[in-house]
């Protein structure tokens, strides 16, 4: 089973961090969910107040298929902020496994770790000022190797199907899709 950690900081992007955390377990994957504060319970962008399963210090990231970043303001700044997370996601790429951004955390996150130099990427319109080393996209979601950025909060049920499918298979990326009733949605 494949292993996702999500990283939750005060101030994330509620639908950002919720849509793929329950289309990928929905698809079966180990999905954790990390909070980076002093405490267990995370406060979204919106004042939804998520209990994380566990504490930044808890976790031993080694193992992850996957290290994902929802955006949101200050979600975003506040993971930067975070040098454990920030050296999370710079183990991750070097040892060649996937990392995952959407809306700001591509722009204030990845690039200044230089995990976007020479990629592809999308971030929330606004923010693409920061991708200096990297080629600004505009599309819902890139993926550029082991990186994947989407764009925001209309982006993250098309940002977490390709999650799925890069993880598990594109089969039960669209099975899920289609259950959803996504595929209906996009066919109005």
């Amino acid at each position: 089973m494949k292993k996702v950690y999500v990283f939750l900081a005060d101030g994330f992007e509620d639908v950002e961090a919720l849509i793929p955390i329950d289309v990928l377990r929905r698809g079966g994957v180990d999905v954790t969910t990390v909070s980076i504060s002093d405490f267990p319970l995370v406060q979204s962008a919106h004042g939804v107040n998520i209990e994380a399963d566990i504490m930044f210090e808890q976790g031993d990231f080694t193992d992850a298929d996957l290290l994902f970043l929802p955006g949101g303001m200050p979600g975003a700044s506040n993971l930067y902020a975070h040098k454990g997370v920030c050296k999370a996601l710079v183990d991750q790429v070097a040892a060649g496994k996937k990392v995952a951004a959407i809306c700001a955390s591509p722009a204030v996150v990845l690039a200044p770790l230089g995990i976007l130099n020479g990629k592809r990427a999308t971030c929330y319109p606004g923010f693409e000022q920061a991708l200096t080393e990297a080629t600004y996209t505009g599309e819902l979601f890139t993926v550029d190797g082991n990186v994947t950025t989407g764009e925001g909060p209309a982006a993250a049920f098309p940002f977490a199907y390709e999650l799925l499918a890069q993880l598990v298979d594109k089969q039960t990326s669209d099975q899920i899709a289609e259950g959803m009733r996504y595929v209906h949605l996009m066919q109005k």
